[in-house]
């Protein structure tokens, strides 16, 4: 068998499983499966695929073909051009999550703050965009931190940012520049209609709040004065349909230059807003 013809039938395998990219998905499987770099697939798709490839490609399409997502089979995925190791303990880094990486790297930082931060895929590409700035990323999942611990390893940039096990602010000490999160934002009655890859496949807390999917972005308005230096920014991705909402929140909690951005195909994507210059001192309790 030919590697053209090995890539045909994956593409009808996937394309009747449901798969909406089949194509793209079998071909970076057979460049997994052979060991040969996706630019250079195309140059032996007419040569005869040896029997330990055949088989090697054979289980990688039966997987892909049980919605078990891409980046899971590799091992990880590319974002902003780097590598990040991903695990069914994290969110799989997606490209609208670059619309926010992208806007956070408008605003001057030098200190950070990732509030869930997953794989670390959104901390540390800022840290790895911006020489010498540092950062801590935090995250209630243990195994999700020693995703980004060993992404932290393969970038070079342990020193630069501090892994912590912390429900959003708890456990958070000090002020940041700069504080970017992308929370878990789908409303519990919606997640009967996700995609089998994400339903079955993510971590169901990094996806909903089960509750009306705004519930983290109470919480992180609530404790952006608290945690922001005067002037600093805070900005978090959205759903397509949040927008709205998630800045009329920002702005009740008394942040300023609220405004809601949008990603590459029109949607709104990202909000973001920043402290006052003059951050009022916290109420002390009663």
């Amino acid at each position: 068998m030919t590697g053209a013809e090995a890539l045909r039938q994956a593409i009808s395998t996937l394309r009747a499983a449901g798969v909406e990219t089949p194509q793209l998905d079998a071909r970076l499987l057979l460049a997994h499966a052979i060991g040969v770099d996706r630019g250079r697939l195309a140059l032996i798709l007419p040569d005869p695929l040896p029997d330990d490839a055949v088989a090697a490609f054979t289980a990688v399409i039966a997987r892909r073909a049980r919605r078990e997502p891409v980046s899971h089979i590799l091992g990880g995925r590319d974002f902003f051009d780097r590598w990040f190791a991903v695990t069914s303990d994290v969110l799989d880094p997606r490209p609208e999550t670059e619309t926010l990486v992208a806007a956070a790297l408008t605003r001057p930082f030098a200190t950070l703050l990732d509030l869930g931060t997953g794989s670390g895929a959104i901390g540390l590409t800022l840290l790895a965009e911006r020489a010498g700035a540092t950062g801590v990323g935090t995250d209630l999942s243990a195994a999700a931190l020693d995703v980004a611990a060993r992404n932290a390893v393969a970038l070079g940039l342990v020193d630069r940012l501090r892994l912590i096990r912390s429900d959003w602010y708890e456990g958070v000490t000090g002020r940041f520049d700069l504080i970017v999160s992308n929370p878990p934002y789908i409303a519990a009655s919606e997640m009967a209609g996700l995609a089998r890859e994400l339903r079955c496949h993510e971590p169901r807390m990094a996806l909903t709040d089960e509750a009306d999917g705004l519930t983290a972005y109470r919480v992180l308005a609530a404790g952006a004065l608290d945690h922001l230096t005067p002037g600093g920014w805070l900005m978090v991705e959205t759903g397509p349909t949040q927008g709205a909402a998630v800045a009329g929140l920002f702005a009740a909690a008394g942040l300023e230059a609220v405004s809601i951005l949008p990603d590459l195909d029109g949607r709104d994507r990202v909000v973001e807003a920043r402290a006052p210059r003059k951050i009022p001192a916290p109420t002390p309790p009663d």
